[in-house]
């Protein structure tokens, strides 16, 4: 079952960010996070009483890494769905207290925050933003000698000297898909499972040149998405191939033979879920313990 208080409903937050004068989503004592500033908007929005609401995330970000497609959900009291309610029958064009929240959150983030709250609605009976996920995508963007250094970009893109070779990198991606242990990609957390699906990673360029990761997984675990990027670069740069890629994995280890790349080249770009009706045993899935069978 979806832990929820009996008399709270539950609201669907899609969200984005600036990473890079975050300290990462979670809220930690005496530093700025996603999650303190939303959290800190909110108590503001309704008052302060001490009974305020707290955020669960699909996927929490490490610092420096930003958000396009970032989902939480958020269980509101009575009284706070009143005082959606009160603030809709004021305004001119009826709005939703979904749409109300997302107006007036934004409205005490200010016009020049670096987090913004793009939609919130009501949640289908057993949505849960975390384990309700069935899959997390994210892009990593680098450029090269091709692209060149653009200082507009220099929180958002990673540079690399020379010439990637594209091909080889995405090659050497698709290597990779599939359940595995990724103890050699991950940072290694004592008790928590390093067994993934790599459900897609693929390498191409855009318009501009840019050289630009996608990665898609039923979860990631502690800076995954960012060794796999540096695994393939390393490819790109000619320092390992692909089969070295797949012996890595497979020694399920952790290893000196790439780097883990810099955080701000990272954003999360969509969190999916499935039809309303299995949300809850998807919860329910996401929760038992991980195994290679």
């Amino acid at each position: 079952m979806i832990d929820q208080h009996p008399d709270a409903t539950r609201f669907r937050l899609d969200i984005a960010y600036d990473g890079t004068d975050f300290k990462g989503w979670a809220r930690q004592p005496g530093l700025r996070t996603v999650q303190g500033v939303l959290e800190d908007a909110i108590a503001r929005l309704f008052g302060r009483r001490g009974d305020e609401p707290g955020l669960t995330v699909a996927g929490r970000t490490d610092a420096g890494v930003h958000a396009t497609g970032q989902v939480a959900h958020i269980d509101l009291l009575e009284r706070h769905v009143d005082a959606l309610k009160r603030q809709r029958r004021r305004d001119a064009v009826p709005q939703s207290p979904g749409e109300v929240f997302t107006r007036r959150v934004d409205g005490v983030l200010g016009r020049r925050s670096d987090v913004v709250v793009t939609s919130a609605s009501e949640a289908p009976a057993g949505f849960d933003a975390r384990f309700s996920a069935s899959w997390r995508r994210y892009e990593y963007r680098v450029a090269d000698d091709v692209t060149g250094r653009n200082p507009l970009e220099r929180n958002t893109i990673v540079w690399r000297p020379g010439v990637l070779d594209v091909d080889a990198m995405d090659a050497a991606a698709r290597e990779l898909v599939g359940l595995h242990d990724f103890g050699a990609y991950c940072k290694p957390r004592e008790g928590a499972t390093t067994i993934r699906t790599l459900q897609d990673f693929c390498w191409r360029r855009d318009d501009a040149g840019r050289v630009i990761a996608e990665v898609r997984a039923d979860a990631f675990c502690h800076s995954m998405v960012r060794s796999l990027v540096g695994a393939c670069v390393a490819v790109g740069e000619g320092r390992l191939s692909a089969a070295e890629l797949v012996q890595i994995r497979d020694a399920a280890e952790r290893t000196s033979s790439f780097t883990v790349m810099p955080a701000h080249g990272l954003t999360l770009v969509q969190v999916g879920y499935p039809e309303d009706d299995l949300l809850a045993a998807r919860a329910e899935l996401t929760k038992a313990k991980r195994t290679l069978d």
